[in-house]
């Protein structure tokens, strides 16, 4: 029992991982992790029957219910992740972009067959699910980010949608926080531990978290290989969003309080440079990364 909480901390590791980067979904690792529609069914526990074993003292009932070994066990990973990555991934995205990207890309790559694989039968509604999610994703590229809002609704909108799009394999939150325009207040305030703008955050990530498994469990439950369709096209629409070669193009100069900086309104795409070294070790990244999900997923298979 301990050794497989152990190993859901680890995938809630991943999950909080892919979390902190825009671009990547925590909800594609708990895909392809194998614990997505158990994740679902424990949040969208949180209901009538749990509320009711609570007033009667029935914790042990309460924990059962709600798979509250596994829901503790994935949380602890999260957090500890998003807080221990979070500076670190600050640095190398200031620092080394391109190779952080080309690592997370062909980790999204070697994604979509595995998630694809679950659907147990392609017919036209599956093939058009796919094709609504890819555009969906795709889309995500051509939107304008909006201007930072420390507001205390709006940080909670911005929880809401977060964790929205996290739990929607191939939406990544962060990049939702992005182009929502707090996503580099969102990060500050984890590195800061600044709790009155992470606690806004946090009663809207919860609020939208069980509020959208009841949804996404009963998709699944009536409608499997199609939700699972359209999750595939998500995931394969998310690559053009964190493709490792591209140049900030369009630029605005903001002011967020006594802190001038330079906000990206979007990015020139470009073909990678073989003639150069650093080309060379993010593509030997993004294989490391392809690699990273082909061994999850032959392993979650092999169990």
């Amino acid at each position: 029992m301990f050794k497989d909480l152990i190993i859901v901390a680890l995938k809630g590791a991943g999950m909080g991982a892919a979390n902190v980067i825009p671009g990547v979904s925590g909800g594609t690792i708990a895909f392809i992790t194998g614990i997505y529609e158990r994740l679902l069914n424990a949040l969208k526990s949180f209901g009538p029957d749990a509320a009711k074993q609570l007033l009667r003292r029935d914790f042990t009932g309460f924990a059962k219910t709600v798979d509250l070994q596994f829901l503790i066990a994935l949380g602890v990973g999260v957090v500890a992740s998003i807080i221990s990555l979070a500076k670190l991934l600050e640095h190398l995205f200031e620092k080394h972009p391109t190779l952080v990207w080309a690592f997370f890309f062909g980790l999204i790559v070697a994604s979509v067959p595995a998630v694809a694989r679950m659907v147990k039968s392609w017919r036209i509604p599956q093939i058009v699910a796919l094709l609504i999610g890819a555009s969906i994703a795709i889309s995500f590229v051509f939107i304008t980010p909006a201007s930072e809002n420390d507001s205390f609704l709006y940080l909670m909108l911005c929880g809401v949608a977060a964790m929205c799009s996290m739990i929607i394999p191939g939406v990544s939150g962060s990049f939702v926080l992005l182009l929502m325009g707090n996503y580099p207040l969102v990060l500050r305030a984890i590195n800061e531990r600044d709790l009155m703008k992470l606690l806004p955050v946090g009663i809207g990530a919860v609020a939208g978290l069980i509020a959208l498994s009841h949804l996404l469990s009963w998709l699944f439950k009536r409608y499997h290989d199609t939700a699972t369709a359209l999750v595939t096209g998500f995931v394969a629409g998310s690559l053009p969003t964190i493709w490792p070669w591209k140049v900030p193009g369009e630029t605005e100069i903001i002011t967020v309080g006594d802190e001038t900086k330079e906000k990206i309104l979007s990015y020139d795409y470009t073909i990678p440079d073989l003639a150069i070294s650093q080309t060379w070790l993010a593509l030997g990244l993004a294989i490391v990364g392809a690699a990273l999900v082909i061994g999850v997923d032959r392993l979650g298979r092999t169990r």
